[in-house]
């Protein structure tokens, strides 16, 4: 199994961690994103969209993050991870969605300003990443993770940007919940960190 990745690539990162955390072997292929390999012929094959992650597991090919969350959960059977009950997954896909939506608009977009010099209204998506944060900060106000005591899939799909986001000018200081969710999240057997960047408030 192969994960082609970028180490600043928070959408990277997510499947990087739930591989880790499974325990199931893996190996690291790192994209050169700066001289372009991601556009290139022989990785478009993998991906047309042209993005990181890709998951190839012997030449079964999966791109995007939150369906290699979803494949590897199923492919090894880790319904506390990915759980079949209705309103359970229900309630995963909703967080599915926020972290391809809310997440990716707001704490991912306004790191992207600052690590890569992403051309975004600075105070528009660091105002997206505070109204998430604050409904995040609320469901957590009676559990441990997003949907109870154990972590799912949803919580590895929100963890890495939320967890940078103080790279993007983005302070977490107020939401004391998400704070302790974050530590319970990498308190993990098999947790492995996102790379951080000196960078806003985390210079």
């Amino acid at each position: 199994m192969k994960l082609y990745h970028h180490p600043l690539s928070g959408h990277s990162h997510r499947a990087h961690l739930l591989l880790s955390l499974l325990g199931v072997p893996y190996e690291l292929i790192e994209v050169d994103m700066a001289a372009g390999a991601h556009k290139s012929p022989d990785f478009l094959k993998l991906n047309p969209f042209g993005q990181v992650p890709v998951l190839d597991d012997n030449g079964v090919v999966i791109a995007d993050s939150s369906a290699i969350l979803v494949y590897l959960a199923r492919k090894y059977g880790r319904t506390d991870w990915l759980p079949e009950e209705a309103l359970a997954a229900a309630r995963v896909q909703k967080w599915l969605s926020v972290a391809a939506g809310e997440i990716a608009y707001g704490p991912c977009a306004a790191r992207l300003v600052t690590v890569f010099g992403a051309d975004f209204r600075v105070e528009e998506v660091i105002a997206r990443a505070h109204r998430i944060l604050a409904l995040v900060e609320a469901e957590l106000e009676d559990r441990r993770f997003l949907l109870g005591n154990n972590p799912v899939v949803a919580d590895i799909a929100l963890y890495s940007y939320i967890a940078s986001a103080p790279e993007g000018n983005v302070d977490i200081s107020a939401y004391p919940n998400v704070r302790a969710w974050l530590a319970r999240i990498e308190a993990l057997p098999g947790f492995v960190g996102f790379r951080k960047t000196k960078i806003g408030l985390a210079a």
